[in-house]
């Protein structure tokens, strides 16, 4: 039996995107952002809008099944991809929990703070130390990269 209140759609009792959806959501701009795609190409590439794969980057629409399929074949990565590295938290908020109320709803969700690898300065930084051609070039950026890492961690 449903609990009074609880959305079927797998939303949280707030009305907030399930964490689920978000993630999947952040998987799939995390893939568009690495291949350097806009939001608008891949919109183009599976018959949507940009504002659709905005909606769907947030979280903020469901992503159905075929349509899952579409993105992963664009994005020239297995179903699956969506789904990894997803923690114990963003699992046990699933749809299927939040409608048995399972998921510890009493409490308010946990803040999930942004993976730094999913960030755009982070993507935009591997895309561009990956654009050096220069193999003796790209190599002494790393070497600057990690000093620097060093020093800020002897100056704490």
């Amino acid at each position: 039996m449903l609990k009074k209140n609880v959305s079927t759609r797998g939303r949280l009792e707030s009305g907030a995107p399930n964490p689920v959806d978000v993630h999947v959501g952040a998987r799939m701009r995390l893939r568009r952002t690495l291949l350097g795609m806009s939001q608008e190409k891949l919109g183009e590439a599976i018959g949507l809008t940009f504002q659709q794969v905005q909606k769907y980057e947030r979280g903020a629409n469901r992503i159905g099944a075929s349509r899952l399929f579409d993105l992963a074949r664009v994005l020239d990565v297995p179903v699956s991809y969506f789904f990894d590295d997803m923690s114990d938290a963003v699992q046990n908020l699933s749809p299927v929990n939040v409608i048995k109320g399972s998921a510890g709803l009493s409490e308010e969700p946990a803040t999930f703070e942004a993976d730094p690898m999913t960030k755009r300065e982070t993507l935009e930084l591997v895309r561009a130390y990956y654009n050096i051609t220069d193999p003796q070039v790209r190599k002494r950026v790393y070497e600057l990269a990690k000093a620097l890492a060093a020093a800020n961690i002897d100056e704490e």
